[in-house]
């Protein structure tokens, strides 16, 4: 576990992004910045920003678009104060002809004036609501990363971006599903309800014991596993792309905004 963790759950958005900037803190970010909205990121080469624009309206549920970068401009003032898409998330993951080559913690040597950044709304948002409610989350109560899997749901083409829908798994006590159904649903820009729950096989999950992204996590007795629609989709979308060069996320470790959680418009006004 970082050691940072445990503090950084009370502290501001901008203490928090201020010890990611510095690489003090690498970790994910489940479970931080309190009552604001956190974004998964795709960062790509100009001609093809159009293509995956599109992209991300025709599948809004796991591509909530919530900003998008000026050509060559790091700065996304539209979500919040001071934040410098190359360094202010914990980690990067580089893209090279659809193929993932590196994972980096700062892009200020990467950065290119073509550059178009897309930050797209996150599930981990809602969870500080599931937390006030007291729902367990296993993921955030044990310091690791949510689980995540590729579909048998497929995306809406755009151009040469296609491929699965990628959700997220949370175990939830039988109990309080429809509850957490509700919960969700109120935070569209962090992909709403979930997608499914129950039967993982129905959605082509063979087993959730094997996310092919971030830890795995157990499924007790007496709870039911709900996936939501999940912001590494477009990652692979990418794959399939094929562009020369791309940058994410890595899968967990997301920016921190300065939007409210439950901002009904993802435009940040200063406080």
């Amino acid at each position: 576990m970082n050691d940072l963790f445990e503090p950084l759950k009370s502290a501001t958005t901008e203490s928090v992004r201020a010890q990611i900037r510095s690489q003090a803190y690498r970790g994910h970010t489940a479970g931080l910045g309190g009552n604001t909205l956190q974004a998964n990121l795709a960062i790509l080469p100009e001609p093809y920003a159009l293509d995956f624009m599109r992209y991300c309206q025709r599948n809004p549920k796991p591509c909530p678009i919530v900003g998008v970068s000026d050509t060559g401009n790091p700065n996304m003032d539209t979500l919040g104060g001071d934040i410098d898409i190359r360094t202010d998330t914990p980690a990067y993951y580089i893209y090279r002809d659809g193929i993932h080559t590196d994972t980096v913690h700062d892009l200020r040597n990467l950065w290119r004036d073509d550059f178009v950044a897309f930050a797209l709304g996150c599930s981990f948002t809602f969870e500080h609501a599931l937390q006030q409610a007291k729902v367990p989350l296993w993921h955030i109560e044990n310091d690791r990363t949510v689980p995540m899997f590729a579909t048998s749901i497929q995306t809406v083409k755009s151009g040469p971006f296609e491929g699965p829908m990628v959700v997220s798994m949370r175990a939830i006590p039988n109990a309080r599903v429809d509850e957490v159904v509700e919960i969700s649903r109120k935070f569209p820009l962090a992909h709403g309800g979930p997608v499914h729950w129950g039967d993982p096989a129905i959605i082509g999950i063979a087993d959730v014991s094997s996310p092919d992204w971030g830890d795995p996590a157990p499924v007790p007795d007496g709870t039911t596993p709900m996936f939501w629609a999940c912001g590494v989709t477009p990652q692979a979308a990418i794959k399939n792309a094929k562009p020369s060069i791309a940058i994410t996320h890595k899968p967990g470790h997301m920016l921190i905004t300065d939007i409210a959680d439950d901002a009904e418009t993802p435009i940040y006004q200063s406080r």
